[in-house]
């Protein structure tokens, strides 16, 4: 990153600087649309800088989408945990979280799974794979909370709901109801789940 003259070098803050601007560009363009020369115009960093931090533009990509894979989980914890204790307000708060991001100008959908799907092999791959764990780890706690009596089988139904809703609100829909409908299937599928008995 261009440095002043006589101002010192923070490696932590060019990293981060970089990460920021790689990931609108990532996400605008797409990881075949977006070439080395590219991430450095965008980041303004030479080719040294960008290999040093990253290692290679993979290396750069895996960071991007760990990053974003940490904030999208933090968020939506955030979303449940500010809702309440009650698991359906819990659903309800995460699919209106979802909702509010569908409709943000430049909405692309999961920049993740969208990753994924152009490069399905590592390292991409396995970030995918983490991030859809995470999300589980998330619904799996929520339909434990439920009570239900096979909360990991309720928890991959809720993950279909979510990405399925997250792909027709970046390809489909042109109303914005696309989270109001998921979390309407949502919350039948959560009341009409098995219990445990008690």
């Amino acid at each position: 990153m261009p440095v002043p003259k006589g101002a010192s070098l923070d490696p932590a803050r060019t990293r981060e600087a970089m990460l920021t601007a790689a990931t609108a560009l990532l996400y605008e363009r797409g990881l075949d649309g977006v070439g080395v020369a590219d991430l450095c115009a965008a980041t303004g960093a030479s080719r040294e800088t960008l290999y040093r931090h990253f290692g290679s533009k993979d290396g750069l990509i895996e960071a991007v989408l760990t990053a974003r894979s940490d904030r999208v989980i933090r968020w939506l914890w955030y979303a449940a945990d500010a809702a309440s204790d009650d698991p359906a307000a819990r659903l309800a708060a995460i699919f209106d979280a979802l909702g509010r991001w569908y409709v943000e100008d430049g909405f692309r959908g999961c920049a993740i799974l969208n990753a994924a799907t152009q490069h399905h092999e590592a390292p991409v791959r396995k970030v995918a794979a983490r991030h859809l764990g995470r999300y589980l780890e998330l619904l799996t706690d929520l339909a434990a909370r439920a009570g239900v009596a096979d909360p990991d089988g309720v928890a991959l139904q809720l993950l279909m709901i979510v990405e399925g809703a997250t792909i027709v609100a970046d390809h489909y829909d042109t109303t914005g109801a696309t989270a109001a409908t998921a979390k309407r299937a949502a919350l039948t599928l959560l009341a009409s789940a098995d219990r445990t008995s008690k």
